[in-house]
């Protein structure tokens, strides 16, 4: 039997699941959450091998297939429709229930509705009830009895339809085990707690905006045309695409393993790549984690399966004033500090899958002895000046303050909250000195100006030779348009003495005498941090960083950090003169926002890594959303709600639909076996299809545009959706056995095979295809999809949904 896990409110999911069992005459036991602590995450249907759907329109799926039921494709886009239009505007709908107007957007995709069943008695498109009028119904009814929505004349098809469901008693019996108290007023307390319970992502969520949808959405229902344009390709090709499919994955290079260590080969491509290390003081929010370590893990991983030989180096910066200021306020040693939070971003880190080849830290002896040694090649050589600032002293304190311990405002944009060295708003590097009004961030005293000696980087000498650097790197290289555009706005405005140390007690000392009481500022520190944390890894540590004719660095970052890695570190590098590894590749971002404003870790706002763990949502679905908003060329922002949308629309009923629909036949009508798959002609020109959309795929992940990149894998999907849908293999299953297993099972797997078989899929096959695997089956994750091997012919799985439909 059948198990529905639900909450005690009313829940429409389960009304969704719960109606189409009882339409369908399947028995299903209802669970309430008070007897199970199963799952946070309502509803769950549990089949009787065990698995678990999450999906509640992949459950209403499921329980129609039982009943030898084929989903039709008008059914199809109607359920797609209701997850991606209208369950949003429900949604909004209960949280906003108290906001003037909030029912506006939902009312015109009812008048939509309306407009529909004004042409035919049944969404399903037939003259009865179907899967898609039990699905939109669940959604309905139960506005209408709380009385959310009024029942006008323009809607009059619609009420006529859903006063025809009434007399469904399937229906009727669904909704009063569901709901358990009909009476309106104690109905609509249900179903706006409900809205609540499912958004409990709560203590970090902004103010509701009721979006209206309709404004940004076609609804194209009935209509099974998908919206992506079909691909055109040449009989040239079809044909390229039929030799790779024949040759197989022997002529592919071998994937490479991450065990270590890794260390630099001649006769292959060597990549190493690097994160902008993360400042130890805090937890990284969103725009941290997708700007830095989420890009550059994900090309990591690119690379690997493509079987370049890759080094993923990252770690925490510790050293420096915000540390130092942060264990002043809380009465404990900077080391304190620097302990607990790099095992809170190791954790964050480890949650999201991060695949660091080694992740370590800045506080370590490597670093003192390579940072001071830098620094004395670069003493030998007079790039060192030594120069008398005047520098913010605080009485009440009794200290220089180093420029983080000073606030003010901005002296260039008027910005109110600009920080002693940086303007977080206009993006200038600023001296502490130069703020309005001033202000120590310990004591909020007004601190004054005092003179100190203090080293600066003589980087005037070094602007000819750092230029002809930028000029072969910037147009050999891959840097993003922004990292362009900082990096020569630099030179533009001409390059002046940078200071290189500061007043504090935590961080690198100066190994010169006079300075000794003063350690390295953390922006000539922490980028050497990359060295000496390799140097932790091997000690073997310059082949990587001392092997510029073999080595590529790719580095990865938010904008903010742009100056320090392509002025301040290659200028250290270039004057050291001693052969370093200077970034080829710099693949800087913009700002990720937060709703309307900006996150920031000292106030607060936005979602921080702990946070999306604490929503319950698998690591896979952010990583996916991050990097379907990764800001490559402009400001992106993040919304709960278009999270809701683009993982219903895209991730579920896109790609996991597409695996699901394929996988799910196989098991249901071969025993998840694949038997023989025989091409034919028009099999051909889809495979072509999907090679066109590698082809672009790859070459955007060569380039590091990850987010153009994951548009091109889920062109992929769509294909397939269509391939499905056109081939309409429900109908074809009575066939012939011989057709069964080749036309039939060919249109059910041909991608998934295809995925494994042409030179541009290692990316999908091992890092979205093995990964959703190990959410479907454990035994199809770790066999049929072996780096090494490839799916085919007696190939065996079990199928479930790969992730649940998001409910905020």
């Amino acid at each position: 039997m059948l198990k529905l896990y639900t909450d005690s409110s009313c829940n429409i999911g389960s009304l969704k699941i719960l109606a189409t069992a009882e339409f369908f005459s399947t028995k299903v036991e209802v669970i309430r959450s008070s007897d199970s602590k199963v799952t946070n995450t309502f509803p769950v249907l549990e089949v009787s091998d065990g698995s678990s759907f999450f999906s509640s329109n992949a459950s209403c799926r499921y329980i129609q297939s039982l009943n030898n039921n084929a989903v039709s494709p008008v059914t199809d886009s109607w359920l797609e429709w209701e997850s991606t239009v209208l369950q949003p505007l429900v949604s909004a709908l209960l949280k906003a229930a108290k906001v003037e107007g909030a029912s506006l957007p939902l009312k015109k995709s009812l008048s939509y509705l309306s407009a529909v069943l004004a042409q035919q008695n049944y969404l399903s498109g037939k003259d009865s009830v179907g899967l898609a009028d039990i699905v939109i119904w669940a959604n309905l009814h139960p506005l209408f009895k709380a009385s959310f929505i009024s029942e006008v004349s323009d809607l009059s098809h619609l009420l006529k339809w859903l006063a025809g469901l009434k007399t469904q008693s399937s229906l009727c019996k669904a909704f009063s085990i569901i709901s358990e108290d009909a009476k309106p007023e104690n109905l609509k307390k249900k179903l706006v707690c409900n809205s609540l319970l499912s958004s409990e992502h709560s203590k970090f969520f902004m103010p509701v905006h009721v979006p209206d949808f309709m404004d940004h959405a076609k609804e194209r229902v009935g209509d099974n045309q998908e919206s992506s344009k079909e691909v055109d390709v040449t009989e040239a090709e079809i044909a390229h695409a039929y030799t790779s499919w024949l040759k197989g994955t022997s002529s592919f290079p071998s994937p490479k393993s991450n065990k270590g260590p890794i260390l630099p080969q001649k006769d292959e491509r060597n990549i190493l790549i690097t994160s902008a290390l993360p400042y130890v003081n805090n937890i990284p929010h969103l725009g941290n984690i997708i700007g830095s370590v989420l890009s550059a893990d994900v090309f990591a991983r690119y690379c690997r399966v493509r079987g370049y030989n890759t080094l993923y180096i990252c770690g925490t910066d510790e050293y420096g004033t915000a540390t130092e200021t942060k264990a002043i306020a809380l009465g404990v040693t900077p080391k304190e500090i620097c302990d607990k939070y790099n095992k809170l971003h190791s954790e964050i880190y480890e949650w999201f899958n991060i695949s660091f080849d080694h992740f370590g830290r800045t506080t370590t002896a490597k670093q003192t002895e390579i940072a001071q040694d830098i620094f004395n090649k670069l003493h030998a050589q007079n790039l060192v000046l030594v120069d008398t600032v005047e520098q913010l002293y605080c009485e009440t304190c009794q200290r220089f303050l180093a420029d983080r311990f000073v606030e003010g405002i901005c002296p260039l944009c008027q910005y109110e909250d600009a920080r002693g060295d940086q303007c977080d708003k206009c993006g200038k590097l600023i001296n502490a000195a130069e703020l309005k009004k001033p202000q120590c961030k310990l004591c909020r005293a007004t601190p004054h100006l005092r003179s100190s000696k203090h080293l600066f980087l003589d980087l005037p000498k070094l602007a000819e030779p750092l230029k002809q650097y930028l000029d072969k790197s910037t147009s050999s290289g891959h840097w993003s348009n922004t990292a362009k555009v900082i990096a020569y706005s630099w030179l533009k405005e001409g390059l002046k003495p940078r200071c290189i140390t500061r007043d504090l007690k935590w961080g690198t000392p100066v190994p010169l005498e006079g300075f000794t009481d003063k350690v390295f500022y953390v922006w000539y520190d922490a980028p050497i941090g990359y060295l000496s944390i390799t140097a932790n890894y091997t000690d073997k540590w310059e082949q990587w960083w001392k092997q510029p004719d073999i080595v590529q660095l790719y580095q990865f970052m938010a904008k903010d950090n742009v100056p320090f890695h392509s002025i301040i570190f290659p200028a250290c590098q270039l004057g050291s003169k001693d052969n370093y590894t200077i970034v080829n590749h710099l693949a800087a971002t913009e700002y990720l926002n937060y709703e309307d404003v900006k996150f920031s870790k000292s106030r607060g706002v936005g979602v921080f890594g702990d946070d999306a763990k604490d929503t319950g949502l698998p690591s896979d679905v952010w990583r996916f959303y991050l990097l379907y908003l990764r800001p490559e060329a402009q400001d992106t922002y993040f919304s709960w709600n278009d999270l809701m949308l683009k993982i219903n629309s895209e991730l579920l009923n896109n790609l996991g639909n597409f695996i699901n629909r394929a996988l799910s036949f196989i098991s249901n009508n071969f025993d998840g076996c694949i038997p023989e798959m025989l091409l034919e002609e028009g099999d051909k020109k889809v495979i072509a299809q999907v090679d066109h959309e590698l082809k672009s795929y790859i070459q955007c992940m060569e380039k590091t545009r990850l987010r153009d990149a994951i548009k091109y894998m889920l062109n992929i999907s769509r294909i397939g959706n269509q391939y499905i849908q056109s081939n309409k293999p429900w109908e074809k299953i009575k066939a012939s056995a011989a057709e069964n297993s080749t036309s039939l099972v060919l249109r059910n797997t041909a991608f998934l095979k295809h995925f494994r078989t042409h030179e541009g899929s290692t990316f999908l096959r091992a890092d979205v295809i093995q990964e959703i695997a190990s959410e479907t089956d454990t035994d199809f994750a770790n066999s049929s999809l072996d780096l090494q091997g490839e799916i085919c012919e007696s190939t065996c799985f079990k199928s479930s949904f790969l992730y649940p439909t998001l409910k905020l």
